[in-house]
C-alpha cells in the first residue's frame, strides 16, 4: 500500500463525511462541488493553512507535527482509531525496529493449550491479515472446520466475503463485513509493505464486488467487543457477545472468545455445539 496515497484518500474521505452544520460552520450555498467540507473549512477548524493542509491531503506532507495532526483529528471528529491511524500514516517515523511483515506467526504450545482448554467457550486466535492460526473444537463446530481448509484459507475476511456460507452463519453479515474490512485496512496501515496483505486485498477485491465497495470507504477501526447474530445449521439462531484480547507480547495476535447470556437459549445452544464438537472430533480419531 502507498502511504502517501492512503493518507491522501483518508483525509478526503473523512473530510466528505462531515457538513458544514456538523461542525458549526454557516453553509451558504446549495451547490457545494464536492460532497462534505471544503478544504479551507477544515483548515480553518484545524487553525493551519489552506496551503499547509492541500499539501497534506495530497500526500506531500513530512513528518507532521503531533500537535498538529491532534488540530485536524479533532475537526475532522476522527475516533480515537482513526486518530491513531492518521498518526501513523503521517506523523514523524520512529526508528523504533517493527517485527517484519512476512515473519512467520507462531502459536507457543502454552498458549494453544490455554484455547484447547475453554471447553465451552469458542476461542481462536487472529494473527496479520486476520489469519486463524489457532482454535478450539467449540469454535470449529461453531465457525467452520478449519483443521479441514488448507492454510492460505484460514483467513476470517476471505471466509466472510469469499464462502457463500458465511451469509446464512452472520444474521447481521453486512456489519460482519464491514468489521472485516475496517480491520484490514488498519493493518494494512501498519503494514504497507507486506506482499501477502496486498496480495489478499487484491484476491478479493477481484472476487467480490461488496469487498471493493468496502474497501474504497477507508474506515478504520480496531476488532474489540459487541455481540454477533449467528444462525446456526445444527442449533438455529444465536446471540453472543465476543471479546478479543490483545496479546502484551505480540500485539499482531489477538484472542477472540464467544459466550452466551447465562441462562438464555443461546448458552443451551453453545453447551450443545461444544458437546457435538467433542463427539464430532471423537469420531474423527481426534480426540
Amino acid at each position: 500500500m502507498d502511504q502517501r496515497a492512503e493518507l491522501s484518500e483518508f483525509l478526503r474521505s473523512r473530510r466528505a463525511r462531515l457538513k458544514p452544520e456538523d461542525v458549526g460552520l454557516p453553509d451558504f450555498g446549495r451547490h457545494r462541488r464536492v460532497p462534505g467540507l471544503r478544504r479551507e473549512e477544515l483548515a480553518q477548524l484545524a487553525g493551519v493553512s489552506v496551503a499547509y493542509y492541500t499539501r497534506l491531503e495530497q500526500g506531500n506532507g513530512r513528518n507532521v507535527s503531533t500537535e498538529v495532526l491532534d488540530s485536524i483529528a479533532r475537526a475532522l471528529r476522527l475516533s480515537d482509531t482513526e486518530h491513531s491511524y492518521l498518526t501513523h500514516l503521517a506523523g514523524p517515523k520512529a526508528k523504533k525496529k517493527r517485527n517484519s511483515p512476512t515473519r512467520q506467526q507462531k502459536v507457543r504450545p502454552g498458549l494453544q493449550h490455554l484455547i484447547d482448554s475453554l471447553d465451552t467457550v469458542p476461542a481462536y486466535l487472529l494473527g496479520r491479515r486476520l489469519d486463524v492460526l489457532a482454535w478450539n473444537r467449540t469454535a470449529r463446530a461453531l465457525l467452520g472446520d478449519f483443521a479441514a481448509m488448507a492454510p492460505e484459507e484460514r483467513n476470517m475476511a476471505r471466509m466472510v466475503f469469499l464462502d457463500p456460507g458465511a451469509r446464512d452463519l452472520y444474521l447481521d453479515w453486512q456489519f460482519k463485513a464491514v468489521e472485516v474490512v475496517s480491520v484490514l485496512r488498519l493493518c494494512a496501515g501498519c503494514y504497507p509493505d507486506d506482499p501477502q496483505l496486498s496480495a489478499l486485498v487484491g484476491e478479493l477485491s477481484v472476487k467480490s464486488e461488496e469487498f471493493r465497495s468496502l474497501w474504497a470507504a477507508h474506515t478504520v477501526q480496531e476488532k474489540g467487543h459487541g455481540t454477533k447474530r449467528l444462525h446456526h445449521p445444527l442449533v438455529g439462531e444465536m446471540t453472543l457477545a465476543y471479546e478479543t484480547l490483545r496479546l502484551p507480547d505480540d500485539h499482531d495476535l489477538s484472542l477472540v472468545t464467544y459466550h452466551a447470556e447465562p441462562g438464555s437459549r443461546s448458552e443451551e445452544s453453545l453447551r450443545l455445539l461444544a458437546g457435538w464438537g467433542v463427539n464430532e472430533m471423537a469420531d474423527a480419531g481426534a480426540v
